[in-house]
């Protein structure tokens, strides 16, 4: 049950990550910004929305690399009480076969080299 919730808030911070970095503006958007392009109109005040966007993003990123962490450690756990509860390796089992009764193995009868011109087939003449 923890997991799960751990999982969720694991996909809603990777969603949100990429949601905020592709709605932030790169550096160059900032020069024509400076010179009174509108700015002090923002939601966000005259200094725009760079920095708001940028903690929220640094605190998703956060949750995110510490949900990463926690599921690993989870994970790691149910590894290690896989192997305590004395489940075979599976690259250890060997499957034994029966051995036919009778093999089946076609014997081939003694060849002679050709000696004579005959024995040799020649190929069709072509026209």
């Amino acid at each position: 049950m923890l997991e799960t919730v751990v999982v969720v808030f694991h996909l809603l911070g990777a969603i949100g990550v990429v949601a905020l970095v592709l709605l932030q503006q790169g550096k160059g958007a900032d020069a024509g910004a400076s010179f009174g392009s509108g700015a002090s109109a923002t939601v966000f005040g005259s200094q725009g929305s760079s920095t708001f966007l940028s903690r929220v993003t640094a605190i998703l990123a956060t949750a995110f690399f510490m949900t990463s962490l926690g599921l690993a450690y989870v994970a790691k756990d149910k590894a290690n009480g896989m192997a305590q509860v004395g489940l075979p390796d599976p690259a250890v089992l060997e499957v034994q076969q029966a051995k036919p009764a009778v093999e089946d193995v076609p014997v081939l009868e003694a060849t002679t080299p050709a000696v004579e011109a005959a024995d040799v087939p020649q190929a069709p003449e072509q026209q």
